[in-house]
């Protein structure tokens, strides 16, 4: 399963976190997974927020208006 939002849950971060911990590297090889990631995250988007307004403005685009109550 590839990652498709830059965004996790506060649980997931929790438990890669916890898996981590007691792992020591050296410094080299820190910089080297620094270099790496920062490669990495610079190929997966932010997630796209949904809010009324870009709905709204997707919904005139189309062609579909509101109906009025008047």
């Amino acid at each position: 399963m590839n990652r498709q939002f830059r965004q996790l849950d506060d649980a997931t971060k929790l438990r890669i976190s916890q898996r981590l911990r007691g792992r020591s590297m050296t410094d080299s090889h820190k910089q080297a997974i620094s270099d790496s990631m920062r490669a990495y995250w610079e190929t997966i988007p932010n997630k796209p927020e949904n809010n009324n307004k870009s709905i709204n403005q997707d919904n005139n685009e189309t062609g579909m208006q509101k109906e009025s109550n008047n």
